[in-house]
Order: structure tokens, then C-alpha cells, then sequence
């Protein structure tokens, strides 16, 4: 279709947001040809397995779910999550959580181990270091253990599962936000927490080398989200200190702490592309997809001024109250969740994460080699 020149604003209006739109990239990697997707991590990434633990989490019920599935499925949010759209543009049905004895595994499309609330660390070592792990004991390297169970359910032996996997997605993360979520809410100092940060990524490095063991030859490794933007956090560290907080209002020390994790995590990853030759290791940036969000709030629909309240919520400048949260008797949920970044305070909504799932194709793809 020819462009006219004599309309040369509307154009340049629309061209920005067709970069970022979902829709330019949603069947992008099915020129990679992946016959599954393998996903670590927690609540980001969960599609089911802490509902599999315990029935009686919030997430097992309605507000969380009415979106999409117009039913709670353990997803933490009020529709699709990042890794359904990736599963979507990837031709891959949604993922089955591990722990339905329910799920038909037999298509081969592959699992989700990741379990919300789950720590990168063993539950072990976070007590050791002063903090407890509430939700779950289903942490990354237990989540490792069922992917060996599983591989070995349905490979012969080594050859047979490299040869299944060739064609398979890993996806080792997010995850390690609750190592520090847990440890900054149960009283440790930004500098105890960040302390923790090596052990925090040597867990993730030594996944990323357990699952090429197991035959993955393509692995994306996300970074944390810049927390210091989360509702969650700017109501427990609300201050009247206007130089605590960036251009977007949100907390810088608790951005830096992100940022600390996530140049960490890229060195890992450096180091791991040289230690795992024949393995295409890519980081997926999910700091920086958020901050285009809130870049973008106008262009994208949101509400520019509910960009850092919760859409399901209760109280104070960010509609969050950590007693009272999403799922509570008498918490209301907005009108309009698709105005809204943030859906319980904690999790973001499926708009924001199909945006963020764009822009995030967009990076990881020329990365992922999927013509060579």
C-alpha cells in the first residue's frame, strides 16, 4: 500500500506504536520452528502449579482470571501472562502446570514448573541467611528436579532427549524477585538483600547448565522488573523525600537493586555462552520492556494516572494494602483493567504483558538464531 505524502503526521503517530504493538511480532517465532516450550520460574511465569499445592491461594479463584478465562486458572493476573503470548506466537498451545495430574503431557508441546512465590535459592538457604520463603518450598532447583523426572519419562536415554529437545524453547525465569521480596519485607536492608544477589545468580547460572544437560540448545534468561515502580513496594516504602524517586515516580534504590541483578545475571550469561559453546543463551529484558510501558502510557491506552495503582486493590496512593489484597473479602476490582499496568499491586495485567511479550520478541529474536 502506497503512503501518501500529503499526510505525513498521522504516520509518524501510528508508526511508533506499530513497533511496539504485539500484533507486528505475535506469530514471529514460529520461524523458529520450536515444537515446545520448557518454563522455570514463579508467579510471573505460573500457570497453575501453587493452585496445585494449595487450592485455597487467592489466585484459585475469581477476580484472577476474569479477563481471558472468565475463571481463575493460578495465573497472577486477570488474563494471559507473558509466556502465553510467547506460546502464542511461537503456534504453541498454552502450557500445562506440572502438577496437574489432569494435563494431557502427551502432546509434547511442552511444561511449566515455574510455581509463584518460588525463590531462585533453596528455602534452606534463604533461612540460613535470614529469611523465610511463605508460599511455596517449590524453589528453582526443586523445579529442576521435576524436569528430570519428567525428561526421563519420556526420553530413552540422552541421545533420545537431545534429539526431542533440538527444537524446544527454555525459558529459566523470571525468577529471584521473591529471594528479594521476602528478604526486604521481612525487615533486611536494601544492602543485606543486595548481599545475597551472587548466591542469587550463581542458582540461575547453574540452572542454565542443568537444563543444557538435559539437551536445551535455546535458553532465554530474564532479568528482574524494576521493582521501585511496583505498588507493592512504593506503598511500603511510600516517602515524602521527592529525590527517592525517578521521572516515572518510581523508588531509584529499589530500581538500582534491580539493575544491580540484572548486570550480574548478564555477566553470568556472558560467561555461560563460553562455557556452553553449542548453547544460544539470550537474556530477556523485562526491566526495560516495563519502562517502555510507562514510556509509552499515552500511546499504549493506559490511564496516565493510574499507571502505578493497582487495578484489583484497596487503600493509600497506590490502591494496594499488603492485609488487604486482590481476592480479599470486600476488595474491588476497576472497571477497566486494561487501562491499568499493575492488576493486584504485584502482578501486571494481560495488557501489559502482551505489550511487554512485543517488545520482548522484538529483542530476543534476531538473538535466538532461528534461521540459522
Amino acid at each position: 500500500m502506497a503512503l501518501s505524502h500529503s499526510s505525513p503526521v498521522p504516520v509518524l503517530l501510528i508508526f511508533p506504536f506499530l513497533l511496539f504493538s504485539p500484533s507486528c511480532f505475535a506469530g514471529i517465532l514460529r520461524d523458529c520452528q520450536f515444537d515446545a516450550i520448557y518454563q522455570l520460574g514463579d508467579s510471573i511465569s505460573d500457570t497453575g502449579n501453587l493452585i496445585q499445592e494449595d487450592p485455597l491461594s487467592p489466585f484459585a479463584r475469581l477476580p484472577y482470571g476474569e479477563t481471558f478465562f472468565k475463571n481463575a486458572t493460578g495465573r497472577c493476573s486477570n488474563g494471559l501472562l507473558m509466556i502465553d503470548y510467547l506460546a502464542l506466537s511461537a503456534g504453541i498451545p498454552f502450557l500445562e502446570p506440572y502438577l496437574n495430574t489432569d494435563a494431557l503431557f502427551t502432546h509434547g508441546h511442552g511444561v511449566n514448573f515455574a510455581v509463584a512465590g518460588s525463590t531462585a535459592l533453596p528455602v534452606e538457604i534463604l533461612a540460613e541467611n535470614g529469611v523465610l520463603a511463605p508460599v511455596t518450598n517449590s524453589s528453582l532447583s526443586r523445579q529442576l528436579d521435576w524436569m528430570f523426572s519428567y525428561f526421563n519419562g519420556i526420553c530413552r536415554n540422552d541421545e533420545d532427549c537431545f534429539k526431542k529437545l533440538k527444537k524446544a524453547l527454555f525459558m529459566a525465569g523470571e525468577i529471584g524477585g521473591n529471594d528479594y521480596n521476602y528478604g526486604l519485607f521481612q525487615g533486611k536492608s536494601l544492602d543485606e538483600v543486595r548481599s545475597m544477589a551472587p548466591m542469587i545468580i550463581q542458582a540461575i547460572k547453574d540452572a542454565v547448565t542443568r537444563v543444557a544437560g538435559y539437551g536445551a540448545i535455546k535458553v532465554v534468561v530474564p532479568g528482574n522488573f524494576p521493582i521501585g515502580c511496583l505498588p507493592i513496594y512504593l506503598t511500603r516504602f511510600e516517602t515524602n523525600d521527592s529525590a527517592a524517586y525517578d521521572k516515572f515516580l518510581c523508588l531509584k534504590d529499589l530500581n538500582n537493586l534491580s539493575i544491580h541483578h540484572n548486570n550480574l545475571l548478564k555477566q553470568a550469561i556472558k560467561k555461560l555462552r563460553k562455557e556452553l559453546p553449542n548453547v544460544i543463551i539470550v537474556y530477556g529484558d523485562y526491566f526495560n520492556a516495563y519502562l517502555e510501558l510507562l514510556r509509552k502510557v499515552r500511546l499504549l491506552g493506559f490511564d496516565t494516572k493510574s499507571t502505578q495503582k493497582a487495578c484489583c486493590g484497596i487503600g493509600g496512593d497506590y490502591n494496594f494494602d499488603l492485609t488487604k489484597m486482590c481476592g480479599a473479602y470486600g476488595v474491588q476490582v476497576c472497571p477497566n483493567p486494561h487501562q491499568y499496568i499493575s492488576w493486584d499491586g504485584v502482578h501486571l495485567t494481560q495488557k501489559a504483558y502482551r505489550f511487554m511479550t512485543g517488545w520482548l520478541i522484538r529483542h530476543i529474536y534476531p538473538q535466538l538464531q532461528c534461521g540459522a
